[in-house]
């Protein structure tokens, strides 16, 4: 499918987005194990956590669509009688290889060719510790054949910082001997930490030390899924570059874990508010209020990088028609997404005339950039979709983003959204 889209000089109205994407898979797994029913409130409408709704579906948990709730059915789970779908979503595999790693019976889990290529040793470490036992594709790529069994606690320390595996050892550690200790090198998301204690489990968090206590009983609950703070960061980069704008955000959430966004945000310039903050279901979830705004232009580095992983590709955008432009380092993570999204992200600036220089693990852009009316072609990736259709906004003319329908896999309303906010 494609889709043109026209620059844009005033960015305006109030939004609501659907739930966020991380929080959902975390929610629908644990409703999936949990004892009664959970019902979920604003579940995200991505492909990537359909899939996971499919997947706890094929393993026995009942899940109904009712009056636009999600609910789910869970108790013990049961092996399924065809291989798992994931899909594309790294999430699902990812941390649902963590629960049926401890179930009783076999399994195979795989997904579509883009999944297929995104190594899995870093769940297969620490599962592998915990006395799971587990097959992959040439020995790191899905899909991944699973063996349930026994499984013991660990006290693990993360290579590198990623919620998913952390999560992963984690849900594996709900039903392990002992308790499962996790060590981050720097702080991650904290959604699924969140979600455990609100579905009744004993889980302590010292600084960058999670500690799950062995015999959790998880008790279906009813939450709601705060907008996604990811999905918002596109708009939030259309407002901040348009010559006009005045758009607010509702609902959004705001985990200090995700906030690094909008803390970089404004420390190069951001003209942005935060309004109404409430907690729901563990989460703090607010408004954004944003405006046009003189971005200087920054550096992401180190932990930064880690925070904003997934915000990257819009930031890039940001960055290069910022004043002084966007550096990225530490972000060889970007190589095993969905594309490799530094080359991505080359190829499509390079279409819009906009220079880019890259490294193994990052890149620069040069500031002050003018994108040029291009076609473009996300090459399947969701957020380089996304992040090219805001630069098409502040093109010198029409855009043509081909393959448009890859933000299906977080954001199916990306496109009728960027209409609205654009009258």
């Amino acid at each position: 499918m494609k889709q043109t889209v026209a620059p844009a000089r005033k960015i305006g109205g109030v939004i609501t987005l659907r739930g966020d994407k991380s929080i959902s898979h975390r929610y629908a797994m644990l409703g999936a194990i949990a004892e009664g029913t959970t019902t979920i409130s604003n579940y995200s409408t991505g492909a990537d956590c359909q899939s996971t709704l499919g997947a706890v579906a094929a393993l026995g948990a009942g899940v109904e669509h009712v009056d636009g709730l999600v609910k789910i059915h869970g108790g013990t789970l049961k092996a399924p009688s065809a291989d798992l779908d994931a899909g594309n979503s790294g999430s699902t595999i990812r941390m649902l290889s963590g629960i049926l790693a401890a179930q009783a019976f076999d399994c195979r889990i795989g997904g579509d060719d883009s999944l297929s290529r995104r190594p899995m040793q870093r769940i297969m470490t620490p599962l592998a510790e915990m006395g799971a036992s587990i097959e992959a594709r040439d020995g790191r790529f899905p899909p991944l054949s699973i063996h349930g069994r026994a499984l013991r606690g660990i006290d693990y320390t993360l290579p590198m910082a990623s919620a998913q595996v952390k999560s992963c050892v984690l849900l594996a550690g709900l039903f392990a001997k002992g308790d499962t200790i996790v060590r981050e090198p720097v702080r991650t998301r904290d959604h699924t930490e969140i979600a455990l204690r609100e579905f009744g489990a004993e889980i302590e968090v010292d600084r960058r030390t999670i500690t799950l206590r062995e015999g959790a009983r998880l008790t279906g609950r009813e939450v709601t899924v705060p907008g996604d703070l990811s999905s918002a960061a596109f708009f939030l980069v259309a407002a901040l570059m348009a010559p006009e704008a005045n758009l607010v955000i509702h609902g959004v959430g705001l985990n200090p874990t995700r906030s690094a966004l909008l803390d970089f945000l404004v420390s190069i310039g951001a003209q942005m508010k935060v309004l109404d903050v409430q907690q729901t279901s563990g989460e703090l979830v607010g408004d954004l209020r944003v405006r046009s705004s003189k971005i200087t232009g920054g550096v992401i580095e180190g932990a930064m990088t880690a925070a904003l992983i997934d915000e990257i590709p819009a930031l890039a955008v940001l960055g290069a028609a910022s004043e002084h432009g966007l550096t990225v380092r530490d972000a060889g993570e970007l190589r095993v997404k969905e594309t490799d999204r530094i080359a991505t992200l080359e190829r499509n600036f390079k279409r819009m005339g906009v220079q880019m220089e890259t490294s193994p693990d990052g890149f620069h852009l040069p500031g002050g950039q003018k994108f040029h009316a291009a076609q473009i072609d996300p090459e399947g990736d969701h957020r380089i979709a996304m992040a090219f259709a805001v630069a098409a906004l502040a093109a010198d003319g029409p855009c043509a983003i081909d393959g448009a329908e890859a933000a299906d896999v977080s954001f199916p309303e990306f496109f009728s959204t960027l209409h609205q906010i654009t009258g």
